[in-house]
């Protein structure tokens, strides 16, 4: 176990001086598979300028159309037989080569985002991995997570800058990982994290990178070694990012140009998000009560809108009417039910 952690850190470092580099990660604007539906297009490949692309995949069902997007072939469609996820490789002209994941598009759009998880009804800790099994079992459309970097540039989940009378930031993963929760668990990792949503194709992660307490350039690095992970462990298309830290937000931006990234502060404004390239906001509720037009001016901006932490039932349906994109909630339980009714 020792010898792991201590090799994934210095993969970590490695990373994170990669990424300092400003190098653009190759993305596709859509990682998802429409089913029932031939030659369907999945997602444009992004590129740096003058970059040709070729696609290998082993299913033989791919390829790359005039647009630079990449489709299922003309007569070929999945069903709900079909497999849930396809690799493909892209390799540019320079020789270097990438491999994604294409998922099956069964992904449940029904606004319900579990705040840490589900934990409050389950008898389970927040951001552990029982609320995120929780997350799984009732059908939420996405777990919401907070992630940190220990001391040895590790990637770990916790709401508070503490969590067992350590300091997040200046414990190694090792201790960190030795941390009782309830029910058996232990405080996990983002890759712990990772690879248990890509076992399934029904619900997504909501990843908040936290504002260091060490500074703005150790925040940024936990946006680096996050993003970093996604692509590594090739989750895009279960992973959507937010955090209160604009640099942050631009940073995983900087490194992959299509990530959805939302905003929690509101310390800008909507056309200053839209020009920053940044996807949505996620705003706490308050702010939603002071200015009612709030949903129809972001989206005027093509602006996503998430609202945190909505845990009252009159107010659910207040924010059902509303129109946002998501609620998120430390009750998903309730809001599942009256989405359920509308």
């Amino acid at each position: 176990m020792k010898r792991t952690i201590l090799l994934s850190a210095l993969l970590l470092n490695l990373i994170i001086v990669f990424a300092q580099s400003g190098k653009e990660l190759l993305t596709l604007d859509s990682y998802l598979i429409p089913v029932n539906k031939k030659g369907a297009v999945i997602g444009k490949i992004v590129t740096r300028q003058g970059e040709k692309v070729t696609l290998k995949d082993a299913s033989n069902i791919f390829m790359v159309n005039k647009e630079g997007c990449i489709t299922l072939k003309k007569n070929i469609s999945i069903n709900e037989k079909s497999p849930e996820c396809y690799q493909i490789t892209l390799q540019n002209n320079g020789g270097e080569k990438k491999t994604f994941e294409l998922v099956k598009d069964n992904f449940i759009c029904n606004k319900v985002i579990a705040h840490r998880g589900a934990w409050k009804n389950q008898d389970a800790s927040q951001n552990s991995m029982k609320s995120l099994e929780r997350t799984i079992e009732l059908g939420c459309e996405a777990a919401e997570f907070d992630v940190w970097l220990s001391s040895d540039n590790i990637p770990v989940l916790s709401h508070d800058p503490s969590i067992g009378g350590k300091k997040v930031e200046e414990t190694t993963a090792e201790e960190l990982f030795r941390i009782p929760l309830k029910d058996g668990d232990f405080v996990p990792s983002l890759e712990q994290y990772l690879l248990r949503i890509k076992g399934q194709n029904k619900t997504r992660l909501v990843l908040e990178v936290k504002a260091s307490q060490k500074g703005k350039e150790r925040c940024k690095a936990v946006a680096d070694s996050s993003v970093q992970l996604v692509h590594r462990l090739r989750a895009q298309a279960w992973v959507d990012y937010i955090t209160f830290d604009f640099d942050a937000a631009m940073r995983i931006r900087e490194l992959d140009p299509t990530a959805n990234i939302q905003y929690l502060e509101a310390d800008k404004s909507l056309e200053e998000l839209k020009a920053a390239k940044i996807s949505g906001i996620d705003y706490h509720f308050s702010h939603f009560e002071k200015d009612p037009e709030l949903v129809k001016k972001a989206n005027a901006q093509n602006l996503k809108t998430n609202v945190w932490t909505v845990n009252k039932e009159e107010d659910m349906k207040t924010y059902i009417n509303l129109g946002l994109d998501y609620i998120t909630t430390d009750e998903p339980e309730l809001l599942l039910k009256l989405v359920e009714k509308q």
